[in-house]
């Protein structure tokens, strides 16, 4: 019962932090503040009501348009509200069956381990929210931003680190953390210079730009959080999604912008890392040990 409340509980708390997110997709990329002013119709200007901000019912009672001007509201709305609200509900579901609250485990200390659980929930909802307001920004407008990507891997280290700490055993805390501050350092290197080392493979070959530095500042963001197998697990995932769109694309002319050939079309990479990314957090492990029985390791 607790497990199906909790799910429950963090699947709403999504779609309000969902909602959220769109107000910051909608005001970051015009460097507006996402306090004030209050939410209102792009199109006609008029303050929103409390009804109106729902998440997911309001945008299905208005069938998607302004009640005023009817403008369309699009569908990038209800799919943010619903991707937050799925993801922080799945990752309750899998955190509450698994072994982190086993009475026996922690026996001598139930609070522990609750507290160890909500931490864990807690940064699991941070690293979800980051991702979907990154694919969302890079496949509006190409953009990576900074400010998210950056400070993504900080709170990524430390969250990591901190997870380690309490989870490991109480007398090895210091060779623990230093353990930890190591390899995520290195997962977070490497995966950055991956992504370089394609960059500039690309500049010698084609002479032009062909990977953003915003996607080595992903890749790195995703080892932070994730280490570098499963971030190595997104990147293939993320580059097999791409090569599809691509094809795609190739297939369907009227899908080409400006007339430009396929080959020159702009893809957003970091939209697909990220979709990469949450399929490897979520079935990371499980992938990565069927893949390895698969190959005889």
């Amino acid at each position: 019962m607790m497990r199906i409340l909790g799910t429950i509980f963090a699947g709403l708390l999504g779609l309000a932090f969902g909602s959220f997110l769109n107000v910051c997709l909608s005001r970051w990329p015009r460097g507006e503040s996402i306090v004030l002013p209050r939410s209102h119709c792009l199109h006609c200007g008029r303050t929103l009501t409390w009804w109106e901000n729902v998440p997911l019912l309001s945008w299905i009672a208005l069938r998607g348009r302004c009640r005023s001007c009817r403008a369309w509201i699009g569908w990038r709305y209800p799919l943010v509200e619903f991707a937050v609200g799925a993801l922080w509900a799945t990752t309750t579901w899998q955190l509450l069956g698994s072994q982190v609250l086993d009475p026996l485990q922690y026996a001598h200390s139930l609070p522990v381990a609750i507290y160890i659980c909500i931490s864990i929930e807690v940064g699991s909802f941070i690293f979800y929210w980051l991702l979907v307001a990154l694919a969302i920004l890079d496949a509006e407008h190409f953009w990576l931003p900074d400010k998210i990507t950056l400070c993504g891997i900080g709170v990524g280290f430390i969250f990591v680190l901190l997870r380690e700490i309490m989870l490991g055993e109480s007398g090895s805390m210091k060779y623990v953390a230093g353990r930890t501050a190591l390899s995520s350092i290195a997962s977070i290197l490497a995966a950055a210079g991956i992504i370089l080392l394609i960059r500039w493979i690309y500049w010698l070959v084609r002479h032009r730009e062909g990977i953003g530095l915003g996607d080595a500042k992903l890749m790195a963001l995703l080892a932070a959080w994730l280490g570098l197998p499963q971030t190595m697990l997104a990147f293939v995932l993320g580059v097999v999604l791409g090569a599809a769109v691509a094809v795609v694309l190739l297939l369907i002319p009227s899908a080409r912008k400006d007339g430009e050939g396929w080959a020159l079309s702009k893809l957003p990479l970091g939209t697909f890392l990220c979709v990469g990314g949450l399929i490897s957090s979520l079935w990371g492990r499980p992938i990565l040990t069927l893949y390895l029985r698969w190959a005889g390791f």
